[in-house]
């Protein structure tokens, strides 16, 4: 009897009588990594793990790429030996390729130089790398074990209410180390609504490895801040965003794999890929934007852009028109902007807004390449959100300023 004939009752019987004969049932131990499996899934202990997860990962990222390399090995090397040798062999310290590859020659270090060869290569080698080691390296381990996808289960509730899901956790997490491969890897969410709001989220609001690093070295006491208000930004135009862009919201679906000791040559592997990606994309884009920077600033471009702007900056942003160059070089590389920005004398707040409004301006051109692939309609419809965003939020963040009394 073909089985569209029998009725569901029967259609029943038959799946039993199958069952029966295929799978075998016993007695099922639960094993450490199970139970872990569970705390590590429910939201009233996942999200306490999930926090200190965070935490470890933001204190050996600190602690190793601040304090451990860059403090205690990478500036003794720039500035002890690197800058004096090449500060002695250069000729002729008041030429035009003096200021452009060695820098200032009254500078005493490498970063207050701002040449080519020397803050060029002591940001992308001294500062940057050993923070984009140290990400990609808790990044694969985190990855490798299975704990991220539990990470997405736990990030569903929140991203669910700005119109993504859990999926969205793994562009974000990428984003801290490099927004390329996190562009790249939006494709992984179902619509384009989804893909095109994680896209623009993370042009905007997402600070790379690279910017966390150099922020960590040159303004430690603020870098809480401005974060507080890049998370702040991404939750308040993500809602608006899920209301405004037409599309879908489907739930998520995610197979969550036991956990697993991280095999190691996996990880060296994925180690050894995305440390030499940074070195091929990033460092060239860092050396060639301070070429650019310097060449801007002897042809009296940059000085030009900024009296334009200074109403702008100064009335509605509240910082100084001298801002304008690190936001022309932020198209090239945001640390580097932002490196540029700790030169200039502020105040701490217009400090934390300076470096908020090099975090949510145009994203750095590495990354505006990835996004052309993604679609010409997707990266015009991003950049009109970023500029909306840009004035209002900046804005904003000097208005809550003038009422704390400290703008």
């Amino acid at each position: 009897m073909p089985v569209t004939a029998l009725t569901a009752d029967e259609r029943w019987d038959l799946v039993d009588l199958v069952v029966g004969e295929v799978v075998s049932t016993g007695t099922v131990r639960r094993t450490l990594a199970d139970a872990l499996g569970d705390l590590t899934v429910k939201p009233l202990t996942g999200f306490p793990v999930a926090l200190a997860v965070l935490y470890a990962f933001w204190s050996v990222f600190s602690s190793f790429a601040g304090d451990l390399v860059t403090d205690g090995f990478m500036i003794g090397f720039f500035d002890g030996f690197w800058l004096p040798w090449l500060q002695n062999v250069w000729p002729d310290p008041q030429s035009l390729l003096y200021f452009v590859f060695v820098g200032d020659p009254s500078a005493e270090t490498c970063f207050d130089a701002f040449g080519v060869l020397t803050s060029g290569l002591f940001v992308s080698i001294g500062v940057v790398l050993p923070a984009v080691f140290i990400f990609y390296l808790t990044m694969t381990l985190l990855e490798d074990s299975g704990y991220l996808p539990r990470l997405a289960v736990l990030a569903d509730t929140f991203l669910h209410k700005i119109g993504l899901h859990g999926y969205a956790i793994v562009p974000t997490i990428l984003g801290l180390g490099c927004n390329v491969p996190a562009v790249t890897a939006t494709r992984v969410l179902e619509t384009g609504k989804q893909r095109f709001m994680m896209m623009t989220l993370l042009a905007i609001f997402i600070p790379c490895g690279a910017q966390l690093g150099i922020m960590l070295s040159v303004i430690p006491d603020l870098v809480g801040w401005v974060m507080l208000y890049l998370i702040v930004g991404f939750a308040v135009f993500g809602f608006v965003l899920n209301r405004v862009v037409p599309g879908e919201n489907p739930e998520i679906l995610i197979d969550i794999p036991p956990y697993r000791w991280p095999v190691r040559e996996n990880v060296l592997k994925k180690l050894y890929n995305r440390t030499r990606g940074y070195l091929k994309e990033a460092v060239p884009f860092v050396l060639f934007g301070i070429l650019l920077v310097n060449v801007l600033y002897l042809a009296g471009v940059i000085g030009a852009v900024a009296g334009a702007l200074a109403p702008l900056f100064v009335t509605w942003f509240g910082v100084p028109a001298e801002t304008v160059g690190p936001l022309i070089a932020a198209f090239l590389r945001k640390d580097l902007a932002v490196a540029q920005l700790s030169t200039i004398a502020m105040t701490p707040y217009q400090m934390i807004t300076s470096v908020v409004l090099i975090s949510i301006y145009f994203p750095c051109v590495a990354t505006f390449v990835v996004m052309i692939r993604e679609g010409w309609k997707q990266l015009l419809a991003a950049v009109a959100v970023l500029m909306v965003v840009v004035v209002l939020y900046g804005g904003a963040i000097h208005g809550i300023g003038i009422l704390l009394g400290v703008a």
